[in-house]
């Protein structure tokens, strides 16, 4: 079943029922979050309004690094996630979002970019491993 992302079904600022005046439609419909994880990569294409398309990150196994100071970005292989601060949940499960830190061979990075929504693992080198 799809998700609904309307307000339809809450009350008034007064607590009194609002009443429906019309049923639901598909362009206010969602979908379920990507959840991205550390694997094998996994790129779903999806149609969107419009006639374009949505990337959605299933699961991927390399990072593009930016490298601070050395003006320069290296595609490196995501070793394992350290911690994603977003849920507790998330942590336990290993799920990559943007603000998780994650262990590559360069170091420790921060993810910039948002996987499940833009199709690609970003990151910020946090420590160089020497």
């Amino acid at each position: 079943m799809p998700q609904w992302h309307s307000d339809r079904d809450k009350r008034k600022i007064t607590g009194g029922r609002s009443k429906a005046n019309r049923k639901k439609r598909l362009f206010e419909s969602g979908r379920y979050i990507a959840e991205t994880q550390a694997g094998e990569k996994d790129l779903r294409i999806l149609a969107a309004r419009g006639g374009n398309t949505k990337q959605r990150l299933l699961s991927g196994n390399t990072v593009n690094i930016i490298i601070p100071g050395e003006k320069r970005t290296e595609e490196v292989e995501i070793t394992r996630v350290v911690h994603n601060p977003v849920s507790a949940d998330y942590d336990r499960r290993r799920i990559i979002t943007r603000g998780a830190i994650i262990a590559t061979k360069l170091g420790d990075a921060v993810v910039t970019s948002r996987p499940g929504q833009d199709g690609i693992i970003n990151a910020q080198l946090l420590k160089s491993r020497a």
